[in-house]
């Protein structure tokens, strides 16, 4: 014995059914109405908003990643491998990156790696940041997009 296989209803159809089916006039849900002159400035709201932005942690990192390595063969990988994890290349041996903290350890860890792999006298530092510190950094010369590698350019639509 098979079974009938039921028509899809076309999206409009099931629509219509439950019109057709005495459901009307429902409440919107958690809708509350708001008297517009006891929001406040918009400066205030806006004060509002920041406030409640700040309250979440962050789960990426900020870091530096700086060497100095002799090979040409090996500075040209690790350039390479930085700029395919998400760094941006500040100058020739400075890389900026905000990821992940899962990110930034293996990037560490990998650089760590390769640095073991052979005999060399380079170095490579890797160095965290706070936002704070990168914010008060003053750059002579040319301009860094601090904000586009931070990802904080916003829009508020109001």
């Amino acid at each position: 014995m098979t079974k009938k296989k039921r028509k899809e209803l076309t999206f409009v159809e099931k629509m219509q059914k439950i019109t057709g089916s005495g459901i009307s006039g429902s409440p919107v849900p958690n809708r509350v109405g708001v008297n517009v002159n006891s929001l406040g400035s918009i400066e205030e709201r806006v004060q509002n908003l920041i406030g409640i932005i700040k309250q979440f942690k962050s789960t990426s990192m900020l870091f530096f990643v700086m060497y100095d390595i002799e090979s040409n063969k090996v500075r040209n990988q690790v350039f390479k491998y930085l700029q395919k994890m998400g760094c941006f290349r500040v100058q020739r041996s400075i890389f900026i990156a905000d990821l992940s903290r899962e990110k930034y350890e293996q990037i560490r860890s990998d650089l760590v790696e390769v640095q073991g792999c052979y005999e060399n006298e380079d170095s490579i530092l890797i160095v965290p940041v706070s936002t704070e510190l990168l914010r008060s950094m003053k750059i002579i010369g040319k301009s860094i997009d601090v904000d586009l590698i931070m990802k904080t350019k916003n829009t508020l639509f109001f």
